[in-house]
């Protein structure tokens, strides 16, 4: 680790604002970024990254891992937790897939512990699902969110070890982990038996989907208890999980932009990127193009707490749908 000095710390910003490189003016913003969040710490300036891999479960006879990333594990003060799922249609996907990674780095530098998980991948082998074949999806969902909430637990009885803050547990995910987050929180408001696992007062500060949905057998997804601020990012030709919702009866599949309203409806604080005219590819490319605009989520709305509501139509004329797989094609 580099440890700044005051005046090397003068020295190397007068430089950067002299040199107008895309990589200084990066290098620049992380430095400000350094001093502005890391709580108390403003002294220390973390070039390397630190990583943990810990077994935090073996559940039928899977052993399931997590990899914790900080900045500096000497830092005593409990720090805020940013709890990942990735994604892969809950038959593949790797915690540490390299697409991820500026995510966790970005999050890691500004003072959060990053934990992303593995999970059991409940849909291997099995065809795609549908209305009349959503069994083996329903299974795996829950497989998934029964992992998270083993993880999450896990977190909450090591915090004090680990230097996590427990009432500052935001869960995001990707696609299907995005899914995985969005039904863990709407099972735990809801006093879902599968939540139980977990402190009956603990509540997740907040959650960030990407590309995600809730399966429900009760119609439209309501919450006995308020959900949690909630980050939704969605393309609106999504082909793989619905934008809208896909419904029959009381069954259905409710995406983000179905969510929000309801969100809407009951004045539940969110924000909602409705990433228009393009599909699947809004399950990753958010998370490496909107990290200020993630960050500055959890800072007004889960921090501070802010009771806004905002619907953010977004287009990039310049992007084409370039991922518009559907579930037959993904499956079989």
């Amino acid at each position: 680790m580099i440890r700044k000095h005051p005046f090397f710390t003068l020295i190397l910003t007068f430089t950067l604002l002299l040199l107008p490189h895309p990589f200084f003016a990066q290098l620049q913003e992380e430095i400000q970024h350094s001093v502005l969040i890391d709580s108390g710490h403003a002294s220390h300036f973390s070039v390397q990254l630190e990583k943990e891999t810990l077994q935090y479960a073996v559940t039928d006879g899977e052993e399931l891992w997590m990899d914790i990333y900080r900045n500096d594990s000497s830092v005593t003060e409990p720090r805020p937790c940013l709890l990942f799922v990735f994604g892969g249609g809950f038959k593949e996907g790797e915690r540490d897939a390299k697409g991820y990674q500026p995510y966790f780095d970005y999050f890691a530098r500004r003072g959060f512990a990053v934990v992303s998980i593995d999970y059991r991948l409940g849909m291997k082998g099995e065809k795609a699902p549908g209305m009349f074949n959503f069994k083996p999806l329903q299974k795996a969902i829950e497989m998934a969110v029964v992992d998270l909430y083993t993880a999450t637990r896990y977190l909450v009885d090591h915090a004090e070890e680990l230097g996590i803050d427990p009432e500052r547990i935001i869960i995001s995910g990707s696609s299907a982990g995005a899914i995985t987050v969005l039904q863990a929180d709407y099972w735990k408001r809801n006093l879902h038996p599968n939540a139980d696992s977990l402190p009956d007062d603990f509540r997740y500060a907040g959650v960030i989907s990407f590309a995600g949905a809730i399966f429900s057998t009760h119609g439209t997804p309501s919450y006995l208890q308020p959900p949690a601020p909630t980050l939704f990012f969605h393309g609106s030709g999504d082909q793989l999980v619905p934008y809208n919702k896909i419904r029959l009866f009381h069954l259905g599949m409710f995406g983000s932009k179905a969510i929000a309203e309801k969100f809407r409806l009951e004045r539940y604080p969110y924000q909602f990127y409705s990433m228009e005219k393009i599909g699947h590819e809004v399950a990753d490319y958010p998370i490496r193009e909107f990290l200020p605009e993630i960050e500055r989520f959890i800072r007004d709305w889960v921090f501070d707490r802010s009771r806004r509501m905002v619907d953010i139509r977004y287009e990039d004329m310049s992007r084409k749908a370039d991922l518009t797989a559907t579930p037959a094609n993904y499956y079989n």
